[in-house]
C-alpha cells in the first residue's frame, strides 16, 4: 500500500524483571542526545570548589527561568546545593569533551575537579561557586526547590545570572552552531550537533477565518 510504514518486530522490555543498572542503560539509550549540565558548586566552608556533568538536564520554567538537573544518588553537586543554596551550570561544548569527562570521576568531595582537570575558573556575579572560563554559555542559579523520587534528586534552581560569549550571539541569540553543544548518548557515547533542520510550526487557524 502506498505511504503504508513496516514495522520491524518488537523486544519487549519489562523493567519489573530487569536489574535497575539494565533498566537504566536501556532508557539512557533510548532518551537521547541528552544535553550536559556542567554543575559548578562550592561546600559551605567555601574551601572546595566541585565541577560534575549531568546529562539528566533541562529548562522547567521560563517564568520564573527555573533550570532542572538530576543527581542519581548523593552526588557532590547535590550535597552542596543543599548546604549552599548555589550552583552554577556551564554550557558543555564540544572542545571540552575530554575536560567534561575528567571531572565525571567520582572523588571525594573535599578534592576540587577543578585542580585534578586542569579547569580555569572565572568569578561569578552573583553567586559563590565559579564559572568555567571556556565555557561559552554559563547560568548562576539559587536553588528553588529539590525533589526526591525513588533513587534520584531533582534540583531546580532559580536563574539569576547569565552570561554568553559575545562570538556565539547572532540577532543578539545564543547560536547553535558557534556554540557547538556536546550531548550524551547511551553508554560511552557522546554526541555533537550535526545538522540543523529548520522547519516553521504551523499555527492554528479557526474554521471560517479565511
Amino acid at each position: 500500500m502506498s505511504g503504508s510504514i513496516l514495522v520491524a518486530m518488537r523486544v519487549e522490555f519489562d523493567p519489573e524483571e530487569m536489574s535497575t543498572d539494565s533498566f537504566y542503560r536501556f532508557l539512557t539509550s533510548v532518551v537521547v542526545p541528552r544535553p550536559i549540565a556542567w554543575v559548578s558548586t562550592v561546600t559551605t566552608d567555601g574551601g572546595t570548589e566541585n565541577l560534575a556533568p549531568h546529562s539528566f538536564f533541562s529548562i522547567a520554567s521560563t517564568d520564573p527561568p527555573i533550570v532542572q538537573f538530576t543527581s542519581i544518588g548523593r552526588k557532590d553537586s547535590l550535597r552542596n546545593v543543599e548546604d549552599t543554596g548555589e550552583f552554577v551550570v556551564n554550557f558543555s561544548p564540544a572542545p571540552l569533551m575530554a575536560m567534561i569527562n575528567a571531572t565525571a570521576v567520582d572523588q571525594p568531595r573535599t578534592i576540587s575537579e577543578f585542580e585534578t582537570a586542569g579547569v580555569e575558573r572565572e568569578d561569578s556575579r552573583r553567586v559563590r561557586p565559579p564559572r568555567v572560563a571556556a565555557s561559552p554559555v554559563v547560568l548562576e542559579c539559587r536553588s528553588h526547590t529539590t525533589l526526591r523520587m525513588g533513587n534520584s534528586t531533582l534540583v531546580f534552581g532559580r536563574v539569576v545570572q547569565a552570561a554568553v560569549d559575545e562570538g556565539c550571539l547572532v540577532g543578539g541569540r545564543p547560536d547553535s552552531r558557534s556554540l557547538q553543544p556536546l550531548t550524551k548518548l547511551g553508554g560511552d557515547e557522546w554526541g555533537t550537533l550535526g545538522e540543523i533542520l529548520h522547519l516553521r510550526r504551523i499555527p492554528y487557524e479557526e474554521p471560517g477565518t479565511h
